[in-house]
């Protein structure tokens, strides 16, 4: 019985022949000129920042921040914040029975400063508020007056405030002077800083 011969002419395997199998990328060595990688999943690996990619141009920069500019409802937050500011101001001259000039600068800063936070960079808000501010500071000095009239004479505090607002404005302006005035033109400028100092 005679055994089957192999063909003479089989074909040799040529000598490019890939290594691995058939794998072409098994011999080669990641990151070398020339030649891919390994593959990391990010199509912007490799890439330059500020050049254009695979996906046709730089990666997406942040959108701005939208702007406040709520000039109504910076205007109502001031108002609130001027009348909180006076009675605060006038709860604390009343109890130590004088005019703390420091304080106006404090109740300007306070309604400057909250007007700017909640309306913005609308340029009518820092004169809206130093405007306030003269008002607050003034209305808080009327109500310290108002306390200290009423625990000397054991009145009610509205019986002075209220009946007699008159009187107690005329008894004010006699009692003002220039350092008062001072520290009412300084809590205004102190607002209209805080409110653009807090647009910012």
């Amino acid at each position: 019985m005679s055994q089957p011969v192999p063909p003479s002419n089989q074909p040799q395997q040529p000598s490019d022949a890939q290594p691995g199998g058939g794998n072409p990328f098994a011999a080669q060595q990641p990151g070398q000129p020339g030649q891919p990688g390994v593959p990391t999943g990010n199509p912007f690996a490799g890439q330059q920042p500020g050049q254009p990619g695979q996906f046709g141009g730089v990666p997406f920069a942040p959108a701005a921040a939208p702007t406040r500019n709520n000039l109504g409802l910076g205007v109502a937050t001031a108002v609130a914040a001027a009348i909180v500011a006076a009675i605060l101001y006038g709860v604390i001259a009343g109890a130590i029975e004088r005019e703390v000039g420091y304080i106006a600068i404090g109740v300007g800063l306070l309604v400057g400063f909250a007007a700017g936070k909640v309306g913005g960079s609308n340029p009518v808000l820092p004169i809206v508020s130093a405007v306030l501010s003269l008002g607050a500071i003034y209305l808080g000095q009327l109500i310290g007056m108002a306390v200290i009239v009423s625990d000397k004479f054991s009145v009610s505090f509205t019986d002075v405030f209220f009946d007699k607002f008159g009187p107690l404005t005329d008894a004010w302006s006699e009692s003002a002077d220039f350092k008062t005035y001072l520290f009412i033109a300084i809590g205004a400028f102190a607002a209209y800083g805080g409110a653009r100092k807090a647009s910012d």
